[in-house]
């Protein structure tokens, strides 16, 4: 408790609440990004959860169309399937 009256009688009140209001905001402030940076992690995985879900759909319905096509006896869509080869397949089985 003396040091902060010291620190008041050395630098004056004005200056002594600045400091304290700033130690206070740099608190506040780390607690609330610590909080948003946890959020944006788990975010961050439920999105890439959603992007192996759609290339694993895209690749999946590229192969149901060469099949409907080579059934039909249609020509496949070869810009198509070029587009989607040397793609990662995101399927994990």
């Amino acid at each position: 408790m003396g040091s902060i009256f010291l620190l008041i009688k050395e630098l004056g009140f004005p200056i002594a609440v600045a400091l304290g209001g700033g130690f206070f905001i740099f608190f506040i402030v780390k607690y609330i990004l610590g909080s948003v940076t946890a959020q944006v992690k788990s975010i961050h995985g439920i999105i890439m959860g959603l992007n192996n879900r759609v290339k694993t759909m895209n690749n999946d319905i590229i192969k149901i169309d060469a099949q409907m096509n080579d059934a039909l006896g249609l020509e496949p869509d070869t810009d198509r399937i070029a587009r989607a080869d040397g793609k990662i397949d995101a399927r994990k089985d």
